[in-house]
Protein backbone atom coordinates (compact mmCIF):
# COMPACT_ATOMS: atom_id res chain seq x y z
CA UNK A 1 0.00 0.00 0.00
CA UNK A 2 1.21 3.71 -0.58
CA UNK A 3 -0.97 6.88 0.97
CA UNK A 4 -1.35 9.33 -1.30
CA UNK A 5 -2.18 13.06 -0.22
CA UNK A 6 -4.78 14.86 -2.88
CA UNK A 7 -5.48 19.05 -3.16
CA UNK A 8 -9.29 18.92 -4.51
CA UNK A 9 -11.18 22.09 -5.77
CA UNK A 10 -14.56 22.42 -6.58
CA UNK A 11 -17.63 24.45 -6.64
CA UNK A 12 -20.22 23.45 -4.09
CA UNK A 13 -23.34 24.50 -5.68
CA UNK A 14 -24.98 21.13 -6.67
CA UNK A 15 -23.00 18.91 -3.84
CA UNK A 16 -24.35 18.45 -0.48
CA UNK A 17 -21.50 19.18 1.29
CA UNK A 18 -17.99 17.21 1.71
CA UNK A 19 -19.06 14.19 4.12
CA UNK A 20 -21.08 11.96 2.71
CA UNK A 21 -24.54 11.34 3.16
CA UNK A 22 -27.26 8.56 2.41
CA UNK A 23 -28.45 9.98 -0.82
CA UNK A 24 -27.00 12.80 -1.42
CA UNK A 25 -24.50 13.75 -3.53
CA UNK A 26 -21.31 14.74 -1.85
CA UNK A 27 -17.59 15.72 -2.68
CA UNK A 28 -16.29 12.79 -0.22
CA UNK A 29 -18.15 9.89 -1.97
CA UNK A 30 -17.46 11.61 -5.51
CA UNK A 31 -14.04 11.60 -4.83
CA UNK A 32 -14.00 8.04 -3.47
CA UNK A 33 -15.74 6.76 -6.83
CA UNK A 34 -12.63 8.56 -8.69
CA UNK A 35 -10.38 6.47 -6.55
CA UNK A 36 -11.69 3.00 -6.68
CA UNK A 37 -12.42 3.58 -10.45
CA UNK A 38 -8.78 3.23 -10.72
CA UNK A 39 -8.06 1.27 -7.57
CA UNK A 40 -10.69 -0.86 -6.35
CA UNK A 41 -8.56 -2.10 -3.70
CA UNK A 42 -7.91 1.36 -2.38
CA UNK A 43 -9.40 3.28 0.93
CA UNK A 44 -10.48 6.67 2.36
CA UNK A 45 -10.33 9.36 1.36
CA UNK A 46 -9.98 10.91 4.40
CA UNK A 47 -11.20 13.99 4.06
CA UNK A 48 -9.46 17.54 6.65
CA UNK A 49 -12.20 19.94 6.16
CA UNK A 50 -16.36 19.01 6.64
CA UNK A 51 -17.72 21.89 4.56
CA UNK A 52 -21.60 22.50 3.96
CA UNK A 53 -23.72 22.14 1.22
CA UNK A 54 -22.59 25.14 -1.17
CA UNK A 55 -19.57 25.73 0.38
CA UNK A 56 -16.85 26.13 -2.19
CA UNK A 57 -13.25 24.75 -2.12
CA UNK A 58 -10.05 25.71 -3.86
CA UNK A 59 -7.76 23.74 -1.43
CA UNK A 60 -9.66 20.64 0.32
CA UNK A 61 -6.87 18.37 1.19
CA UNK A 62 -7.85 14.57 1.37
CA UNK A 63 -5.35 11.37 2.25
CA UNK A 64 -6.09 7.83 0.45
CA UNK A 65 -4.26 4.45 0.45
CA UNK A 66 -3.77 2.82 -2.75
CA UNK A 67 -1.78 -0.69 -3.72
CA UNK A 68 -1.10 1.10 -7.03
CA UNK A 69 2.03 2.18 -7.55
CA UNK A 70 1.98 5.75 -9.50
CA UNK A 71 3.51 8.88 -9.50
CA UNK A 72 1.84 11.90 -8.20
CA UNK A 73 1.43 13.61 -11.79
CA UNK A 74 -0.23 10.27 -12.33
CA UNK A 75 -3.18 10.08 -9.46
CA UNK A 76 -3.51 13.75 -10.98
CA UNK A 77 -4.32 13.04 -14.65
CA UNK A 78 -5.92 9.59 -14.09
CA UNK A 79 -8.30 10.85 -11.09
CA UNK A 80 -9.77 13.67 -12.89
CA UNK A 81 -10.23 11.47 -15.65
CA UNK A 82 -13.27 10.06 -13.74
CA UNK A 83 -14.59 13.38 -11.45
CA UNK A 84 -17.35 15.41 -13.05
CA UNK A 85 -16.59 18.82 -14.44
CA UNK A 86 -17.57 20.65 -10.93
CA UNK A 87 -14.91 19.09 -8.74
CA UNK A 88 -10.52 18.34 -9.61
CA UNK A 89 -7.17 17.11 -8.09
CA UNK A 90 -5.52 20.14 -8.69
CA UNK A 91 -2.23 18.31 -6.96
CA UNK A 92 -1.17 15.28 -5.16
CA UNK A 93 2.16 13.94 -3.55
CA UNK A 94 3.23 10.38 -2.05
CA UNK A 95 2.93 10.12 1.81
CA UNK A 96 2.92 7.40 4.59
CA UNK A 97 -0.40 5.00 4.27
CA UNK A 98 -2.39 5.57 7.28
CA UNK A 99 -1.91 9.87 6.94
CA UNK A 100 -4.41 11.43 8.70
CA UNK A 101 -4.38 15.44 7.39
CA UNK A 102 -7.15 16.08 9.82
CA UNK A 103 -5.52 15.60 12.73
CA UNK A 104 -2.06 17.41 10.93
CA UNK A 105 -4.03 20.35 10.14
CA UNK A 106 -2.07 23.35 11.51
CA UNK A 107 -4.02 26.51 9.91
CA UNK A 108 -7.12 27.07 7.35
CA UNK A 109 -7.67 29.85 5.34
CA UNK A 110 -11.18 30.81 4.12
CA UNK A 111 -12.63 33.64 1.85
CA UNK A 112 -16.24 35.09 1.68
CA UNK A 113 -16.89 36.65 -1.04
CA UNK A 114 -19.87 39.77 -0.79
CA UNK A 115 -21.25 41.64 -4.20
CA UNK A 116 -22.34 44.93 -3.24
CA UNK A 117 -24.84 45.47 -6.00
CA UNK A 118 -28.71 46.60 -5.59
CA UNK A 119 -29.63 44.07 -8.56
CA UNK A 120 -28.51 40.94 -9.03
CA UNK A 121 -25.67 39.54 -10.49
CA UNK A 122 -26.46 35.63 -12.43
CA UNK A 123 -22.65 35.53 -13.57
CA UNK A 124 -21.92 36.05 -9.53
CA UNK A 125 -24.91 34.54 -7.85
CA UNK A 126 -23.65 31.01 -7.40
CA UNK A 127 -19.55 32.50 -5.32
CA UNK A 128 -21.07 35.84 -3.72
CA UNK A 129 -23.72 36.98 -1.15
CA UNK A 130 -25.24 39.75 -2.52
CA UNK A 131 -25.53 42.65 -0.69
CA UNK A 132 -28.48 44.73 -1.66
CA UNK A 133 -28.53 47.83 0.98
CA UNK A 134 -25.81 50.79 1.51
CA UNK A 135 -22.57 49.10 3.44
CA UNK A 136 -20.06 51.17 5.60
CA UNK A 137 -17.23 48.91 4.82
CA UNK A 138 -14.85 51.10 7.36
CA UNK A 139 -17.11 49.84 9.93
CA UNK A 140 -16.49 46.20 8.74
CA UNK A 141 -12.98 46.81 8.76
CA UNK A 142 -12.71 47.81 12.26
CA UNK A 143 -15.03 45.13 13.68
CA UNK A 144 -13.39 42.56 12.06
CA UNK A 145 -10.45 43.60 14.13
CA UNK A 146 -12.11 42.19 17.04
CA UNK A 147 -12.00 38.79 15.30
CA UNK A 148 -8.23 38.49 15.73
CA UNK A 149 -6.36 36.48 18.39
CA UNK A 150 -7.76 33.72 20.78
CA UNK A 151 -11.22 34.07 22.16
CA UNK A 152 -13.80 31.38 23.35
CA UNK A 153 -16.38 31.43 19.62
CA UNK A 154 -19.22 30.27 21.53
CA UNK A 155 -21.32 32.57 20.37
CA UNK A 156 -20.26 32.18 16.56
CA UNK A 157 -21.42 28.68 16.22
CA UNK A 158 -24.54 26.34 15.23
CA UNK A 159 -26.84 24.56 17.38
CA UNK A 160 -25.67 21.40 16.37
CA UNK A 161 -22.23 21.98 17.01
CA UNK A 162 -22.08 20.57 20.53
CA UNK A 163 -17.85 20.47 21.38
CA UNK A 164 -16.90 21.61 24.94
CA UNK A 165 -13.81 22.79 23.60
CA UNK A 166 -14.67 26.00 21.98
CA UNK A 167 -11.39 28.66 22.26
CA UNK A 168 -10.45 29.00 18.58
CA UNK A 169 -7.16 31.10 17.34
CA UNK A 170 -7.56 33.41 14.43
CA UNK A 171 -4.55 34.57 13.28
CA UNK A 172 -5.36 37.37 10.61
CA UNK A 173 -8.84 38.85 8.84
CA UNK A 174 -8.60 41.07 5.58
CA UNK A 175 -10.62 42.82 4.28
CA UNK A 176 -10.62 43.68 0.47
CA UNK A 177 -11.96 45.12 -1.92
CA UNK A 178 -11.14 43.59 -5.92
CA UNK A 179 -9.21 46.46 -7.68
CA UNK A 180 -11.04 45.33 -10.99
CA UNK A 181 -14.31 45.78 -9.79
CA UNK A 182 -15.30 47.77 -6.38
CA UNK A 183 -18.84 45.38 -5.82
CA UNK A 184 -16.48 42.62 -5.19
CA UNK A 185 -15.41 42.32 -1.36
CA UNK A 186 -13.42 39.41 0.02
CA UNK A 187 -12.99 38.87 3.32
CA UNK A 188 -9.71 36.68 4.11
CA UNK A 189 -9.87 34.57 8.04
CA UNK A 190 -7.05 32.58 8.79
CA UNK A 191 -7.20 30.55 11.81
CA UNK A 192 -5.54 27.25 13.92
CA UNK A 193 -9.22 25.41 13.72
CA UNK A 194 -13.43 26.49 13.19
CA UNK A 195 -16.59 25.84 15.13
CA UNK A 196 -19.65 24.26 13.36
CA UNK A 197 -20.92 27.90 10.69
CA UNK A 198 -18.52 29.83 12.78
CA UNK A 199 -17.06 31.66 9.50
CA UNK A 200 -20.61 32.16 8.56
CA UNK A 201 -21.78 33.29 11.38
CA UNK A 202 -18.31 36.09 11.75
CA UNK A 203 -19.62 36.93 8.28
CA UNK A 204 -23.48 37.69 8.79
CA UNK A 205 -22.33 39.94 11.92
CA UNK A 206 -19.77 41.67 10.19
CA UNK A 207 -22.38 42.64 7.49
CA UNK A 208 -25.05 43.54 9.77
CA UNK A 209 -22.89 45.87 11.50
CA UNK A 210 -21.89 47.28 8.30
CA UNK A 211 -25.49 48.23 7.02
CA UNK A 212 -26.22 49.23 10.45
CA UNK A 213 -28.30 46.47 11.95
CA UNK A 214 -25.92 46.13 14.88
CA UNK A 215 -23.74 48.31 16.77
CA UNK A 216 -19.60 48.74 16.74
CA UNK A 217 -18.79 46.91 19.61
CA UNK A 218 -20.96 43.66 18.80
CA UNK A 219 -18.20 40.93 18.03
CA UNK A 220 -16.68 41.85 21.21
CA UNK A 221 -19.40 41.81 23.46
CA UNK A 222 -20.73 38.15 21.74
CA UNK A 223 -17.45 37.01 22.43
CA UNK A 224 -17.24 38.19 26.44
CA UNK A 225 -21.48 37.11 26.36
CA UNK A 226 -20.83 33.92 24.82
CA UNK A 227 -24.77 33.80 23.54
CA UNK A 228 -25.56 33.16 20.06
CA UNK A 229 -28.54 35.91 20.73
CA UNK A 230 -25.78 38.80 20.78
CA UNK A 231 -24.18 37.84 17.19
CA UNK A 232 -26.07 38.49 13.75
CA UNK A 233 -27.04 36.14 10.95
CA UNK A 234 -25.65 33.38 9.11
CA UNK A 235 -24.78 34.23 6.22
CA UNK A 236 -25.38 31.91 3.25
CA UNK A 237 -23.15 29.27 2.07
CA UNK A 238 -22.25 30.16 -1.55
CA UNK A 239 -19.93 32.78 -0.69
CA UNK A 240 -17.83 30.96 1.09
CA UNK A 241 -14.61 29.12 0.21
CA UNK A 242 -12.20 27.28 1.64
CA UNK A 243 -9.20 28.53 0.26
CA UNK A 244 -6.19 26.42 1.64
CA UNK A 245 -5.11 24.20 4.46
CA UNK A 246 -1.51 24.28 6.09
CA UNK A 247 -0.66 20.86 7.36
CA UNK A 248 2.79 19.15 9.25
CA UNK A 249 3.64 16.79 6.12
CA UNK A 250 5.60 13.56 7.47
CA UNK A 251 8.99 13.48 6.86
CA UNK A 252 8.51 10.67 4.77
CA UNK A 253 6.41 13.12 2.37
CA UNK A 254 7.50 12.93 -1.38
CA UNK A 255 7.48 15.96 -3.95
CA UNK A 256 4.09 17.59 -4.55
CA UNK A 257 2.93 17.54 -8.49
CA UNK A 258 2.34 20.33 -9.45
CA UNK A 259 4.37 22.13 -7.62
Amino acid sequence: MIGVLVQVAYDGTLFSGWAAQKEARTVEETLRGAILAVDPRATGPRGTSRTDAGVHADGQLAAFDATIEMPPRGWVLTLNQHLPEDAAVRAAQLVPTGFAPRFASKKKRYRYDLLLDKVRDPILCNRTWRIGYDMDMGAVTREAQAIVGTHDFAAFRAAADERSETVRTMEAVTVRVASDDPRRVSIFIDGSAFLYNMVRILVGTLVDVGRGHLPEGTIARALDGRSRALAGQTAPPQGLTLVSIDVALPAEAGERWPR
